[in-house]
């Protein structure tokens, strides 16, 4: 594909746009580590979500979810949309929780949590654990999706692709910290969903589809696997059985409570808690959060579906893709380049706002693991156990050497992964049978750390032995291997409950008058601590009315789905429907939100 001159003009453009006015707050995050990694604790709510939702569309998102629909159908992204109840479940109950921490990343948490040694273990362990590991598995993922649709695009190598967006991320990741990963977010947002839309507009007009209703009518004839019928937004549970499992009824009944993922994880973690801890108040952390999982499920999702769909008419098999780009790497094609090269039909100037697009997705995401990661290694892991007396300047410039040795790291292992299925895959099953204790110990005193380690050491035990099982020619299915991991995991650590220690009552009291955990788990220290029924019921302690709006807004974000979805197919009585349990829902939210989160809030901040 060549670009004309009108198209690198763009490019530049949104570039610019992008990644200029982050240039004006390296100073500002040079200041101390809470400016670098927290922002100073002052990011209003829009400013916060608008981040998160950047944040989680990466480059390889649209690969990610054209890979599922051509290989499942639309039905098949349901093993992500059910995390729609993991991420309302973080507004209701977790997120006003993590505010009133007051720490700077979710792993200190660990110790305010706990006590002992065992706590100091955990955060130590998770941040090499989690932010050099699982971080560089992400990045890897996104990097990879770069790399291919470069590829599509330009015929360039992988390396080539590496250089060019790993060093525009590493020089603006460490010269500004978060106040510029989220201002770069904010502008990059709005360009990505401009150019995906033109995308899908183009793809669907294209004479080989023509337009939305012979898209309809092409997919309805064309059948998958066993019969699989493309279109549908639930799986057809009499003739894909098997899909109907894996992609629904496990992601619904179990994957949601149970697996840890970043941008999802029960509770909420990561990036996400990042964002809630360095938000301005207790509401712009739940507004913040409201607004991701409304703007991450609904907003984006249709424009890739769209394009999935066409790529389905016009390149049924990968050999057709193989044909239209002969120079492609043999090595890179999968369902997942069928996004890419859906985008060689845009015209000129849209090419140029789409390449602009593209280099923002992965640089939103990037810059956010960049910067995640590097708190987790810096403040948890460097100043926690081995330098715990250096200056904040030290630990800045500490922060940003971080950031350049995950870039090195998670680009080297860009040359293993084939696709970004096979990452979401592999960290679903590491993450297995550990999301109910993240649930359960913000409500239940007696967790404790060993319940962590235990959880920790039992999953990631259990999913090498399947890997080794598989690799000696017994294999088992992937709901399966989920099922089996998160059953032993979750036995092992509940077990870990009663034979572990308990956790100091000095810490556990201190915590509850800290953070105001509520529910009848921490009865006990509660009397301990001396605090009256009166005064929890002044954190706005009302789980009946919490769960009521975990179900208004699971619905308000369902329906609105699915009534999109349904005006698209041209299936008006059901997008009318549809919209009329939006509103009902949406009403029924509104209401427990001005109950639950009144202008004048008796908990300090």
């Amino acid at each position: 594909m060549h670009l004309q001159l009108i198209d690198w003009i763009i490019v530049a453009a949104s570039l610019v746009v992008c990644f200029f006015p982050a240039l004006f707050f390296g100073r500002r995050a040079g200041k101390s580590t809470s400016e670098f990694f927290a922002s100073g604790r002052a990011v209003p709510w829009w400013l916060a979500g608008i981040s998160m939702v950047a944040t989680t569309f990466s480059s390889d998102t649209p690969n990610l979810v054209t890979d599922i629909v051509r290989r499942n159908g639309v039905a098949g992204n349901w093993v992500w949309w059910a995390f729609v109840l993991t991420g309302v479940a973080t507004v209701f109950f977790y997120a006003r929780l993590w505010r009133r921490s007051g720490v700077m990343t979710d792993l200190e948490f660990y110790e305010i949590r706990y006590s002992g040694k065992a706590a100091s273990f955990v955060r130590g362990f998770r941040s090499v654990y989690l932010g050099l590991f699982f971080n560089c598995m992400i990045m890897a993922s996104v990097n990879l999706a770069a790399c291919k649709i470069a590829g599509i695009l330009f015929g360039m190598e992988r390396w080539q692709t590496l250089l060019f967006v790993g060093g525009l991320n590493v020089v603006f990741a460490t010269h500004s910290g978060l106040w510029g990963v989220l201002v770069i977010d904010m502008v990059q947002f709005f360009i990505k969903m401009t150019a995906v839309i033109a995308a899908a507009y183009f793809a669907v007009n294209l004479p080989e589809v023509g337009g939305l209703s012979g898209m309809v009518e092409k997919i309805s004839a064309l059948k998958g696997p066993n019969g699989l019928n493309y279109l549908n937004i639930l799986p057809d549970f009499s003739n894909t059985w098997d899909i109907a499992v894996a992609v629904f009824i496990m992601p619904i009944a179990v994957q949601w409570w149970a697996v840890w993922y970043p941008g999802a994880e029960p509770g909420g973690g990561s990036y996400i808690a990042q964002r809630m801890l360095a938000s301005k108040s207790e509401k712009d952390a739940l507004g913040a959060v409201l607004f991701f999982n409304i703007a991450h499920y609904v907003l984006r999702p249709w424009p890739w579906i769209l394009v999935a769909l066409c790529s389905l008419i016009v390149y049924p098999q990968l050999s057709d893709i193989q044909t239209a780009f002969p120079n492609l790497d043999p090595n890179l094609l999968g369902h997942d380049i069928a996004f890419p090269a859906m985008l060689k039909f845009l015209p000129v100037g849209f090419i140029g706002l789409m390449v602009g697009g593209l280099i923002a997705a992965n640089s939103s995401t990037i810059l956010t693991h960049l910067n995640w990661g590097a708190s987790y290694l810096v403040h948890d892991f460097y100043q926690r156990f081995l330098r715990k007396d250096a200056t904040e300047k030290h630990y800045v410039l500490a922060g940003r050497v971080g950031t350049v040795i995950l870039f090195f790291c998670s680009s080297g292992l860009v040359f293993v992964l084939d696709s970004a299925k096979d990452a979401f895959d592999i960290i679903l099953q590491v993450g297995a049978g550990t999301g109910l204790l993240y649930l359960v110990r913000w409500f239940w005193w007696r967790i404790n750390a060993w319940c962590e380690v235990v959880a920790m050491v039992s999953s990631f035990a259990v999913s090498i032995v399947l890997l080794v099982l598989n690799k000696n020619g017994i294999h088992f299915s992937t709901h399966v291997a989920l099922l089996m991991t998160i059953a032993f995991t979750t036995a092992c650590w509940l077990a870990t409950v009663y034979i572990g220690p308990e956790t100091d009552r000095r810490v556990l009291i201190e915590f509850y008058k800290k953070v105001r955990p509520f529910g009848p788990g921490w009865k006990k220290i509660r009397e301990e601590a001396g605090v009256s029924d009166a005064e929890a019921r002044a954190t706005h302690e009302n789980i009946p009315m919490a769960l009521l709006g975990w179900v208004a807004g699971c619905t308000v974000i369902w329906s609105s789905l699915f009534a999109v979805g349904n005006f698209l197919y041209g299936r008006t009585d059901y997008a009318l429907m549809l919209s009329g349990v939006f509103v009902v829902s949406g009403s029924a939210l509104l209401y427990v939100m001005n109950r639950l989160w009144p202008e004048k809030s008796t908990v300090k901040e």
